[in-house]
Formats: C-alpha cells, sequence, structure tokens
C-alpha cells in the first residue's frame, strides 16, 4: 500500500494480472531496466541543446574578453571587428544608407517589438493559451534582464573607428534591438504558429528578419559583428528553451480549431508510447486508442482503447498529465480566493498521486457495490509528467443529459447516492457528463475527486446536484417524489440550501440557463418549508493572506507592464556604471561617441563627501550624468552633453576653462530654485544644472568647478591607441 492526499492507495493491480475482461489477449509485461528511457522521454531537442551550448559559450566568452581580457583578447575581438566594419562600411552610398536606416527603424524599435508582442498577447488570450502567454512574457522579460546585465558587466562603447549613421542607446554588446527582435519572433512562432510546415517556414522568415536587422546595424556602423552574434544567441535560445522545457508542443500543442486546452494529443510520439507502456507494463496488445467524450471533459484526456483479443477489447483510458495537476490547483487557489476553503480541497502535488488517487478511488467504489467502471491500473508515460489510467469501458451508454430519464433511472441515480452516503464517500462531482445510462440503468464515472469521510455539507451537495440533473431530462415533482423514498424531507431541504453558485459543476450550471427555467427554485417551491439558506463563504488567516499576497502581486505586475507599455527606446540608456570618472576610459569613449563633434567630453573630477552617483545615461546625441547630493536631494545635479544648447535667458560669465565660454542661468520662479552652468566649446556643450531649495543651488554651482572637469578628445584618442598598439583609432580617418 501507498499514501496520497486523501488516504491509502491499493497497489494490488501491480502485483499480479489484472482481472481482464474474458477473451483479451494478455502480452508479457516488461519491466523498465535502469536507465532505460521511459515511453515517453522529456526533452528539449537537440537544437534546443545547441543553442545553449552556443549562448552559454559565446556568454562565457564575452564576460572573459572584455572584463579580464580587456587589454588583450578584448581588442583583438576590437580588432577583428572594425576590420569587417570597414569593409562594410566601404560599401555605403547614400542609397544604401537610406535603405538600411529605413531596415533599422522599422525592425529595431521598440516599438515594433511592442506591436508585435501586443498582438501576440491579444491573440493569446482571445484562443485562451494562457500557458504560452506566461511562457512567452516571462521569458521576452529574462532576455531583457539578460541584457541589461550582460551589457553592463562587459561595458563595451560603440564600433571605433567607422561613422555611427544610425541611433543607439547603451553599451554596444549586447545588441539590444537584435536581441529583443529575435526573442519576440521566437516567442510568436511557439506560440502562434502550429507546429509543421507552417512553423519551419516561420523559423527562416525570423532568421531572415534577424540576419537583416543585424545587418544593417553594421553597416551603419551602430554595432559590431560580435555585439549581434551574442544578442541573437540570448534573444533565440532563452524563449525556445522556455518554450520546449514548460510549454512543449507535445503536451500544449498549438492549435486553432475549437476544443478544451487539456486535451492532449494522442497521436505521433504520444500514440506510440501509450502502446508501449500499456504492452511493457499491463500486458495489454493494443490495436487502437483514440479520444473519446471530449466534450464533458475538462481535468484529463477521456480514450477509447481497443485491446486485441478473442474478441477484441474494448478499454477506457484518462490521460493525466502535468498541465492538469495545475489546472486543479489555479482552480482550487481560485475557489479558496473568492469562498474559502469549503472542506480539505488540498492540491495534488504530483501527477502520480492524482492518479493513484482516482485508481484508489475506483476500487473504493467498486468494492463499496456502486456502479463505476472497474479499475485495471494505470501506467507510466513520463515520471512525474504523464500517467494512463485504464478502465472499464460502458459500451453502449450514453451521458444522462442526452438519455430517456424514467423513475428507474431516476431511482438508480438517488440511489447512487444513497450508497455514496452509506460507504462514507462523496462524488463532488456530479453533473450530466459523469453520468451514464445503459439499459435504463445509471452508471457513475470520473471518480477523481472521490473524498472519505466527506463533510455533511459536501454530502448534501451531491443529493442537490444529483437531483437537479435528474430534473434536466424529467420534472422537479417527479424527482421529488420519488426522492422522499430513501431521503427525508430535511435532507432534501438541507442539500437545496447548501447549493447553488459555485457548488454546481461548470456543465450543470451552463444547462440549466439553457434549459430556461430556474430548476434550483421550483425544488425549494417544492419544500413544505423553505429552508434557510447555507452560506458557502468560510473565512481563514490563510485566505486573507493568499488574498493580501495575490493583491501585492498584482500591484507589483501591473505598473511594470504600464511602465513596459509607454516606455520608448530612449527611456532606458543608463550604462549601470559609476566609472565616469576622468581617468575611466569605457564610459567616456562611449559618451564621446555620442557627439561625436565635440573636442571635450566632461567627467568627474572630485566627488565631495554626500555626493552620490545616481545613473548614467548615454544615447547618440547626448549623455548625461546625474548625482545625489545628502543636501540637495535626488538628482540635484545633472550633467547633460549635447551638441549645442539653448542659451536663452543665460548670462555669459568669465570662465575658468581657457578653452570653452561659460554661461549662467538662474530660475527662482519655483520654491525649488535651479542654477545653470553651460560651457560651450568646439563641436559641443556640456550643461550643469544644480537643483536646491533657496540659494543652496547657487552654492553648488560655484563649487562646481572642483567637481567636474573635462578631457578632450585628443586624449580619448591617444588611450585607444595605446591600449590597441596603434591597431584602433577612435575616430574614422580624415574627421
Amino acid at each position: 500500500m501507498t499514501t496520497t492526499n486523501n488516504g491509502p492507495v491499493m497497489l494490488e493491480d501491480q502485483a499480479r494480472p489484472l482481472p481482464l475482461p474474458a477473451g483479451t489477449r494478455r502480452e508479457r509485461r516488461h519491466r523498465r531496466p535502469t536507465g532505460e528511457a521511459p515511453p515517453l522521454p522529456r526533452h528539449v531537442e537537440a537544437t534546443g541543446v545547441w543553442w545553449l551550448v552556443v549562448a552559454i559559450a559565446l556568454i562565457a566568452l564575452s564576460l572573459l574578453v572584455f572584463t579580464v581580457g580587456r587589454y588583450g583578447l578584448g581588442v583583438s575581438v576590437s580588432v577583428v571587428d572594425h576590420w569587417m566594419l570597414e569593409r562594410l562600411a566601404a560599401l555605403r552610398t547614400p542609397e544604401l544608407n537610406r535603405l538600411m536606416l529605413a531596415v533599422s527603424a522599422l525592425l529595431g524599435t521598440i516599438w515594433t517589438v511592442k506591436v508585435l508582442a501586443w498582438t501576440t498577447l491579444v491573440v493569446l488570450v482571445v484562443s485562451k493559451r494562457f500557458r504560452h502567454l506566461l511562457v512567452g512574457v516571462v521569458s521576452v522579460q529574462v532576455v531583457t534582464l539578460a541584457t541589461i546585465v550582460l551589457s553592463a558587466a562587459v561595458g563595451r562603447p560603440r564600433p571605433f573607428g567607422v561613422g555611427i549613421e544610425g541611433s543607439w542607446a547603451g553599451w554596444a554588446m549586447p545588441s539590444r534591438p537584435v536581441a529583443y527582435l529575435s526573442a519576440i519572433l521566437v516567442a510568436m512562432l511557439y506560440s502562434l504558429v502550429p507546429k509543421g510546415r507552417w512553423r519551419q517556414t516561420g523559423k527562416w522568415v525570423a532568421t531572415g528578419l534577424v540576419a537583416l536587422l543585424g545587418l544593417a546595424r553594421m553597416v551603419l556602423g551602430v554595432d559590431a559583428p560580435s555585439d549581434v552574434l551574442v544578442a541573437a544567441a540570448i534573444g533565440v535560445t532563452i524563449p525556445l528553451l522556455a518554450f520546449r522545457w514548460f510549454a512543449p508542443n507535445e503536451v500544449f500543442p498549438v492549435s486553432y480549431h475549437r476544443g478544451r486546452s487539456a486535451h492532449l494529443d494522442v497521436g505521433g510520439a504520444r500514440g506510440q508510447a501509450i502502446r508501449r507502456a500499456l504492452q511493457d507494463q499491463l500486458g495489454l496488445a493494443v490495436e487502437e486508442v483514440k479520444p473519446f467524450g471530449l466534450a464533458g471533459s475538462a481535468g484529463s484526456t477521456p480514450l477509447r482503447i481497443k485491446v486485441k483479443g478473442d474478441p477484441d477489447t474494448v478499454l477506457f483510458g484518462k490521460l493525466y498529465a502535468r498541465s492538469h495537476m495545475r489546472s486543479d490547483r489555479w482552480y482550487k487557489l481560485g475557489r479558496e480566493l473568492l469562498y474559502g476553503r469549503l472542506e480539505d480541497e488540498k492540491p495534488f502535488n504530483a501527477v502520480r498521486r492524482l492518479v493513484q488517487q482516482e485508481d484508489y478511488a475506483l476500487h473504493k467504489l467498486h468494492l463499496a457495490g456502486l456502479p463505476s467502471p472497474r479499475p485495471y491500473g494505470f501506467v507510466e508515460l513520463t515520471p512525474d509528467r504523464e500517467y494512463l489510467l485504464v478502465t472499464e469501458f460502458f459500451d453502449g451508454a450514453i451521458e444522462l443529459g442526452e438519455a430517456e430519464v424514467d423513475e428507474s433511472v431516476i431511482d438508480d441515480g438517488l440511489g447512487i447516492v444513497r450508497k455514496l452516503w452509506d460507504a462514507g464517500l462523496a462524488h463532488r462531482d456530479i453533473k450530466p457528463a459523469n453520468l451514464l445510462v445503459r439499459d435504463s440503468r445509471m452508471l457513475v464515472i470520473d471518480v477523481a475527486f472521490v473524498e472519505s469521510r466527506p463533510s455533511p455539507w459536501r454530502q448534501a451537495v451531491d443529493l442537490a446536484n444529483m437531483m437537479l440533473c435528474l430534473a434536466l431530462r424529467s420534472s422537479p415533482e417527479l424527482v421529488y417524489q420519488r426522492a422522499l423514498r430513501l431521503f427525508s424531507i430535511e435532507e432534501i431541504s438541507e442539500g437545496f440550501a447548501a447549493t447553488r453558485g459555485l457548488t454546481m459543476p461548470s456543465q450543470l450550471r451552463h444547462l440549466l440557463r439553457e434549459k430556461g427555467r430556474d430548476l434550483h427554485a421550483e425544488f425549494f417551491d417544492l419544500l413544505p418549508t423553505r429552508p434557510r439558506r447555507i452560506s458557502i463563504q468560510r473565512w481563514s488567516v490563510r485566505r486573507v493572506g493568499l488574498a493580501l499576497m495575490v493583491l501585492l502581486g498584482l500591484i507589483v505586475v501591473i505598473p511594470m507592464v504600464v511602465s513596459w507599455s509607454v516606455q520608448t527606446d530612449r527611456v532606458d540608456t543608463s550604462l549601470y556604471s559609476t566609472d565616469v570618472g576622468c581617468s575611466d576610459r569605457e564610459a567616456l569613449w562611449l559618451m564621446a561617441q555620442a557627439v561625436p563633434t565635440a573636442s571635450l567630453v566632461p567627467c568627474v573630477q572630485l566627488r565631495p563627501v554626500g555626493w552620490t552617483l545616481a545613473a548614467v545615461k548615454v544615447q547618440d546625441g547626448r549623455a548625461h550624468i546625474s548625482l545625489d547630493t545628502d543636501r540637495a536631494g535626488t538628482a540635484a545635479v545633472v550633467v547633460e552633453l549635447t551638441a549645442s544648447c539653448d542659451l536663452a535667458g543665460a548670462t555669459e560669465v568669465n570662465s575658468e576653462r581657457s578653452w570653452t565660454r561659460r554661461y549662467l542661468r538662474v530660475d527662482r520662479s519655483s520654491t525649488v530654485a535651479s542654477a545653470t552652468r553651460i560651457y560651450t566649446f568646439a563641436g559641443g556643450c556640456v550643461t550643469q544644472r544644480y537643483r536646491g531649495a533657496g540659494s543652496r543651488a547657487l552654492r553648488l554651482s560655484d563649487t562646481a568647478s572642483t567637481e567636474f572637469g573635462f578631457i578632450t578628445r585628443e586624449e580619448l584618442g591617444q588611450a585607444l591607441s595605446q591600449r590597441s598598439g596603434g591597431r584602433l583609432t577612435f575616430d574614422p580617418a580624415g574627421r
């Protein structure tokens, strides 16, 4: 014996040959030896493994080359990149530049990614493929995080020695536009396009689009070949592995035909695995496996299994996967948030436990003499992921919702509830799809959630749901009169007092609405005294805690989604770096590349006590440094480098820098005063804005000459030439 969430499970069916129907052909059972793959092994396919290896290798090499080997291997890689970019730059013509700029603008902006992402989101919501939606959103966010972290760790400026024609922002490696486009295209392929010819075609189209964007950015001198290569590897690998691992096509196929997402495809590899598992583990020679009765099943994939014999035998199978277990878990969480725990509804923590529970329940009902399917055991397809339960098949039976219901059928249905009560059991899912009629006799199926020693409330709900199911095909008056033969008025009253809303299975609620009659109210009218409704709200510390956790999650997630929705490619340009001192190089090189005409670049010469570097943001056309101070607050000092400045309202004053002209502008129009110092020089302009209450902004401005300095473009070029041994030049030849 073993134990599940709901009690002990008998494993006699695994210990000796099962008592199958007469004439069934039995094969020799095969024990899977240690190390042999299960019938349906879990894998990410060879291409996924190769992408993972390539991505890890490129990321590791990038970190090694541009951090530890910055002065050796890093220079060599930059020289190779420079050689390739020079050849591409030689091909530039005005027409080619316009074409590459159009390609970069069309494929490389954040708005393109947003349009594709929101289109994907809408389609997935409409088609109710929330699993794909979750995997896609998380994988794209992981790509975003990975590119930011890697770019901050590597800290690579834009390509040296070539003219940069396109727009850009932040560090060069990895190329963010290439990574984002790759990620969203892969997510679209694996969440929107069915597997097969269309997906293969889509892969070639996606490859072409990413390659075209990468080529455009290299021709424009924005990204180096290594930047594009690393970005593409990250953008493809993360969503590819996420979908193949967390939403494999075998379990979550992309399909646009009508049907429940709970139903798995039983053809192809899974179909072969089912046949092999039934033969090896139960000794059954399977001739045919096909879906059966899908309309009434939402928590498993029901199957009709034809077994060879003399004559051939038909068995019934229920295929369970981890997706069904997760659905049950979310369903029970939703019930607890809405109503609290009505009874012991602890979710299953493994698919094996779920199947064992139903196998156990079938044995219990069979021993109690209830007209339920005889259990024949279950088989394992993928350990802890997929299992198939095999039972008797009620040939010739039809659902209660389509059967003729007379007094004998009504008596059978009410007798089933009476036997459940006497055996100390509750079915917990009484609906027309789980009640079959054959030869004017009622049969009960789908016993996965049978509960031993249930609460009186649950037993009462079973009775009321059974009476409602019977009344759908007859009349409340007839059902009520027959029920009085087995149940007291008090028991019937208790059942209808406890039953409404969520306590009815969804199929039963749907059929009651279609009926156009309030059968529940009609049963109330038949009772001698209208009972007081039994509340189904159950408050507990656990329910309140779960509700607060969900609310907190929404408070965190919703602003993130809104922020991402309104974000443009000009917002997040932070370098996540503090290296902007006058002796630092990488950040200053990038700042100089932002304004290629500027002869001077600002730097932090001396950081006073109480000052903190808040952010360094760089994009083509602008470099931005902000600092916090302990006295004036956040972003009290902002320094910007641009090609030109607005001097309106500024007064020229003496400059402490002989090669610059200095201007001062003071704004006292608000409670928070600001003072702006403006330095103009050949090809550029630097503004230093100081903000503070009262005269604090002016005092901050007065000390700026010792806090900020300048480094010349020639000095930056000499530093690069010295590091590369003369193999790299900072600006293009002739500038």
